[in-house]
């Protein structure tokens, strides 16, 4: 049985629910007090990277520097360094120290928030795993990842699935620091599935097939209940990945900080350097540029975002206009196809149901729960229900019982405007089942990563509808964190029929041979929105060219009064015993941009060459702040793909993310973070009244603040009193000022419990 910790519950003091990022109508100064002294006492934790491995008498003798510091884990694979607690004055000074490269307070990370619904689509026929699973390799055994080793970090795996059981070879616990990673089960509604459901998309061998259905699992539990854990455990999971000798290793986590630098990203780019092929997902904030989250920002991995397979979809149309319905989790299959008059069910209570016999009822969300509103309609006589959300972007849901009639969610926009059509008079909707497949889910998240300038994500891999494993069962679910397994699972059969390739081998075979999409308009997604395209297994196992890097960033340009001239050396590998022709296509002329093309390239059986593309740039004919498009690639019939950016001067990428705000590591300590990809000019945190929105008081404000990661303490005495806020988080830099609105709830007078 999974041993629990006995420390189970976390008693937060402050809480913060998000609300959105918007951009600051003007700069301002403000005049602020100065700030209280720190209180360098306070105990916490930071990862510390050293310049040099440091053997453990070594690390022994540098802290006996600091008497009050103690090691946590000591890294010597993902990273050089070790994790502390201590003094914050002491961790400062051992920052300092000249055996230290770099040092990072710890960050929290979650298993990539994931969406439940009906079972719709085939995402193994679509990237080609059925094929590829007909395939042989030299040994003449058929391509299931047999003998490949997949590990898996997340909230740990349900090893006694019946699906799972034959494809489970081991791991451990980072959490509570043993060898069982069984799933979190039974704590006060804090139990989780992620990891198991993730497991089944890569290896599930029984009523269900993954990608690799015979590759091996390796469990690593670094999130614990909710599905929460820290840099320092994920870390810890990598560490024991790469002493574990794993060929694959899937990260469905992340957090929504966009940067390269994070002590995570650089983890996981070093156990790439140890062998390992490593996929993470992109995230789950798009539709917006700059929502990539690390890991997914880290240059070595293959960074996931998620398309759609195969799907039927409902969508309602009503003057001409289509509106497209997400079912709700427990609602029967949507089966209308003729008009129905459509009628205003308020909140869904009974006595705003009474005109919804033989009709569709439009509920708003909120007050009651969906089940309740459902359970009402289904009485009331109505057809289907229609619930719109009640704040701003898509809408998910789930029933805590199957519905006797179809229940879908919409936008708000959307709802409002069907109330108000309603409102007007007599409204009569069509339904229509439209199939889509080969787009890019609208959560997705999208890049570039700031500072870095690359593309991310790489890869596109199916991540809706996606049935698969959960403790005791079977679940459709959508997000990235199921798009990321399809890749793992895909760079499993590929290291079967190719054990000695090397993870920028099968990072460039899934990327030179992908299927760049396009949008409904017939024009492709941007690079930064899908990176090479959706995966095409069976021509990445085939790959008989690969070309790497798999896609090319070119930096930033400012303006200035001649063209930016750039060189990309790029690696052309022969990975078959026969000659090869590849040609280079000019790209199509852009004014401003000006491209010089290699000459055909003619590869010997197991060759490699490298050669150089040269690119001049002048800013002054583009408008854009990011450049993106496609290099175009043929050989013998097949053609590659090579994705390429560039920004001009300082891109619109959001200037604060990542705001934290809680408890210290004592009673009556508070501590923010937050993260400045590119640092501020000015940065501050104003407090208002929620319902007034008079301005209350700053918590904190700087100027010249530098870029990465933020920690600051905040003295009991610099909080407010108890109550709701509205908070603006703003940093402004080279004209452009962003912000982050949260409310936050102040309660001092509750005990710190440690």
């Amino acid at each position: 049985m999974k041993k629990l910790s006995s420390l189970l519950v976390l008693f937060i003091l402050i809480s913060i629910i998000p609300v959105q990022q918007v951009p600051v109508a003007e700069s301002r100064v403000l005049n602020v007090p100065p700030l209280p002294k720190e209180d360098g006492k306070m105990e916490q934790v930071a990862i510390f990277l050293t310049k040099n491995e440091l053997q453990d008498n070594e690390l022994n003798q540098l802290l006996k520097r600091y008497p009050n510091i103690t090691v946590r884990n000591s890294f010597k694979y993902a990273l050089k360094g070790f994790s502390a607690k201590g003094p914050k004055e002491q961790l400062e000074q051992l920052a300092k120290d000249p055996e230290i490269a770099q040092s990072s307070v710890v960050n929290h990370y979650n298993a990539t928030d994931i969406k439940a619904l009906p079972n719709q689509g085939d995402n193994l026929e679509m990237i080609g795993a059925d094929q590829v699973r007909g395939m042989f390799d030299d040994d003449h055994r058929r391509l299931t990842g047999k003998g490949v080793k997949v590990g898996v970090i997340d909230t740990g795996i349900d090893y006694l699935h019946e699906d799972l059981r034959n494809s489970y070879g081991g791991g451990h616990d980072v959490v509570d620091g043993d060898g069982d990673p069984m799933e979190t089960t039974g704590i006060d509604g804090a139990a989780t599935l992620h990891g198991t459901h993730v497991a089944g998309i890569i290896a599930a061998n029984g009523r269900i097939k993954g990608v690799a259905p015979e590759a091996v699992i390796y469990a690593y539990r670094a999130l614990g209940p909710g599905g929460m854990g820290t840099t320092e455990q994920v870390i810890a999971a990598i560490e024991q990945a790469i002493k574990d000798k794993v060929d694959i290793l899937n990260l469905s986590l992340g957090n929504n900080v966009n940067g390269p630098d994070l002590p995570l990203s650089e983890a996981l780019n070093n156990a790439v350097d140890h062998g390992i092929t490593a996929v993470t997902s992109s995230g789950n904030s798009g539709p917006n540029v700059w929502s990539v989250g690390s890991p997914g920002t880290a240059a070595k991995a293959i960074s996931v975002g998620a398309s759609t397979p195969t799907m039927k979809i409902p969508y309602i149309e009503i003057d001409g206009k289509q509106i497209r319905l997400e079912p709700l989790l427990g609602s029967v299959m949507w089966d209308l196809d003729r008009t129905y008059e459509l009628v205003d069910g308020g909140m869904g209570k009974p006595n705003q149901l009474k005109h919804a016999e033989g009709r569709i009822a439009l509920i708003e969300r909120g007050e009651i729960t969906f089940s309740e509103k459902v359970m009402n309609a289904e009485k009331a006589g109505a057809r289907a229900v229609i619930i719109y959300n009640n704040t701003k972007g898509p809408f998910f849901g789930n029933l805590d019982r199957t519905s006797e009639i179809p229940v879908m969610g919409i936008s708000k926009s959307d709802g409002k405007e069907l109330t108000q059509k309603i409102e007007e008079g007599y409204v009569l909707v069509r339904t229509n089942i439209i199939e889509e497949k080969d787009t890019i889910a609208e959560f997705s998240s999208r890049g570039p990563v700031t500072t870095s300038w690359e593309i991310k994500p790489d890869l596109l891999a199916p991540g809706v509808a996606i049935l698969s494993t959960i403790p005791g069962g079977y679940l459709s679910l959508q997000g990235t964190s199921m798009a990321a397994p399809h890749v793992a699972g895909a760079c499993a059969l590929i290291k079967q029929v190719h054990p000695d390739w090397r993870p920028e081998q099968i990072k460039a075979a899934l990327m030179n041979y992908a299927k760049p999409l396009r949008k409904g308009s017939g024009e492709f997604y941007k690079t930064y929105e899908q990176g090479a395209g959706r995966i095409q297994l069976k021509e990445a196992v085939e790959a008989e060219v690969l070309i790497y890097p798999a896609s090319l960033q070119f930096g930033k340009f400012q303006l200035s009064d001649k063209p930016h001239e750039h060189q990309a050396v790029i690696t052309l590998e022969n990975t078959s015993q026969r000659p090869q022709k590849v040609t280079f296509e000019v790209p199509k002329k852009e004014p401003g941009l000006t491209w010089h093309m290699p000459l055909p390239v003619y590869l010997e059986g197991g060759e490699k060459k490298e050669v150089t593309i040269e690119m001049a740039a002048d800013p002054n004919f583009f408008t854009k702040k990011i450049q993106d498009g496609q290099l175009s690639l043929h050989m013998d019939g097949k053609d590659i793909s090579i994705p390429y950016l560039f920004v001009l001067e300082e891109p619109n990428y959001p200037r604060v993310m990542g705001f934290d705000f809680g408890a210290g590591d004592g009673e009556g300590k508070y501590r923010y973070e937050v993260y400045l990809p590119g640092g501020a000019e000015e940065f501050g945190i104003a407090l208002f009244d929620p319902d007034t929105y008079q301005f209350v008081q700053y918590l904190d404000w700087k100027r010249n603040t530098g870029k990465g990661l933020i920690q600051q303490d905040i003295p009991v005495e610099k909080l407010p009193p108890d109550g709701l806020y509205m908070s603006k988080i703003f940093a402004r830099k080279a004209g452009k000022e962003d912000w982050i609105e949260m409310y936050i709830q102040i309660s001092k007078t509750i005990d710190v419990q440690q």
